[in-house]
Formats: C-alpha cells, sequence, structure tokens
C-alpha cells in the first residue's frame, strides 16, 4: 500500500500536536510519559518534534490522558487555523437533525 504525501496543513497540525505536548509534558521526562503512555520514547520523540505528524488517534488519546489534557482541549489547539484563528464549528441544532 502506498501512502499518500502528508498536505502542509498535516504537516502544521503535527507541529502543533507536538508543541502542546512538550508543553504539557512540563518538567517530566519523555523516559516517564512514554512509560505511563505504554509507547517507546522513541515514539514520542517523533510524536512532539513532528517527524509522526498523523499519529493514531488510540495513541495522542492515551498520551493525553497520561498529560491530563482533554480530548477537547486537544482538539480545539490542533483545528487552529494558519491564520491562527479557530476553526469554525458548523453543527446543527439536534432538532434538525432529527426533523431532517
Amino acid at each position: 500500500m502506498v501512502r499518500l504525501p502528508l498536505t502542509l496543513m498535516e504537516l502544521q497540525r503535527g507541529e502543533r500536536l507536538g508543541a502542546l505536548l512538550r508543553t504539557a509534558r512540563a518538567e517530566r521526562t519523555m523516559v516517564d510519559v512514554a512509560f505511563d503512555a505504554g509507547i517507546s520514547p522513541e515514539t514520542l520523540r517523533k510524536i512532539e518534534s513532528g517527524r509522526i505528524a498523523t499519529p493514531a488517534f488510540a495513541t495522542i488519546a492515551t498520551i493525553a490522558g497520561v498529560l491530563n489534557i482533554s480530548l477537547d482541549e486537544l482538539w480545539m489547539t490542533l483545528t487552529v487555523d494558519t491564520a491562527g484563528l479557530k476553526a469554525e464549528r458548523r453543527r446543527e441544532p439536534a432538532q434538525v437533525r432529527l426533523a431532517g
């Protein structure tokens, strides 16, 4: 299976993810966080550096749990567009969806 090259947006999102994780990790060592998350320190290093720009959701959810980051906060941070503005949420009210 051939994997398509990542888009600029995916690469930027990977960089934002890495920065968020490094900030949340603060004084904890990469080894401690990786051990608590059940991943290798090398995997965490690659995610934090942006080399793995699109890690598996389960991996990110586990790391977020170890670092006490809510998935909502994580999502909002990662969906910032390139101008630095939060991405719009386009949700219809539940009544409209059900009526449609």
